[in-house]
């Protein structure tokens, strides 16, 4: 059994570079897999903050793909070898949905950093996700599939609601 969430990060943030991948060669691929690996990062460790939370995912599993390839398409693709997209059971829709909003909206990518450098030193820090945070021009050309508000909607607006509760607990609750 995994005691970390590497697994669904890794799986979550490959699916975010075929569903949405960069133009412009190898640096731009590589400037890309970073910014989807540093959202996903984020969203996995607010979705699963503690060691329980894992341990638990561990258990159920995260869900896999299919919805997300639905929704953005590319359901309709038969591998070859089956065997080559196992990866994808690792895929988690909350956790996708959550980096999509993080991705597209800088002003829920601020706090929700904020809130894992609240759980202690090792938790993360706003230079730990720079091209998250304060992505430069060539991060912007590199992820523009990825980071466009359009494009990226139907996976944000999934979970969204959950990420919000999540960034402000105190919220009261109305009838």
């Amino acid at each position: 059994m995994h005691t970390d969430l590497s697994p669904v990060i890794a799986a979550t943030a490959q699916w975010f570079t075929r569903a949405y991948p960069a133009s412009g060669g190898a640096l731009a691929d590589a400037l890309c897999e970073v910014q989807a690996r540093q959202a996903v990062t984020v969203a996995a460790r607010l979705r699963y903050p503690t060691p329980m939370d894992v341990a638990l995912l561990d258990v159920a599993g995260p869900g896999g793909s299919a919805r997300l390839d639905w929704i953005t398409g590319a359901d309709g693709a038969t591998a070859v070898d089956p065997d080559a997209d196992a990866w994808r059971t690792w895929v988690d829709e909350v956790v996708a949905s959550w980096a999509a909003c993080l991705l597209t909206d800088p002003a829920l990518a601020e706090p929700a950093v904020a809130a894992l450098a609240e759980g202690g030193p090792s938790a993360g820090t706003p230079a730990e996700f720079r091209r998250l945070l304060a992505p430069d021009d060539a991060d912007r050309r590199a992820a523009a599939l990825l980071r466009h508000p359009d494009l990226v909607a139907p996976v944000a607006a999934l979970h969204r609601a959950g990420l919000m509760t999540r960034l402000d607990p105190g919220q009261a609750l109305v009838a």
